[in-house]
């Protein structure tokens, strides 16, 4: 596997002044995953923008694991329904556009 597009864990750690026992407990939590290539752990950059809002949901917030792991549950579920709703507004839109007798 390539560090291609790779974090390394440490340096993200450093960066935001966070433990790396930390990353490991939102490893094991399921919100991220962490690759390890020749005994160092990585974050692909995809994972970024989550692991910043768990940081901030956690020490500026101070929401626990389980309830950032909730928070994200919910917000899925929210972009979910706002799929679901956009598709029956255009299913509405097309039978508006007909005329019934």
């Amino acid at each position: 596997m390539s560090k291609e597009n790779m974090i390394p864990a440490d340096e993200f750690c450093t960066r935001h002044n966070i433990e790396i026992s930390f990353l490991n407990s939102v490893r094991q939590a399921g919100l991220i995953e962490i690759t390890t290539i020749r005994e160092a752990e990585y974050i692909h950059e995809n994972q970024l923008n989550q692991l910043e809002k768990i940081v901030r949901f956690y020490y500026d917030l101070d929401i626990n694991l389980e309830g950032i792991e909730t928070v994200f549950q919910l917000l899925d579920r929210i972009s979910e329904l706002q799929e679901e709703v956009n598709e029956l507004k255009n299913r509405l839109r097309f039978y508006e556009g007909f005329e019934f007798p």
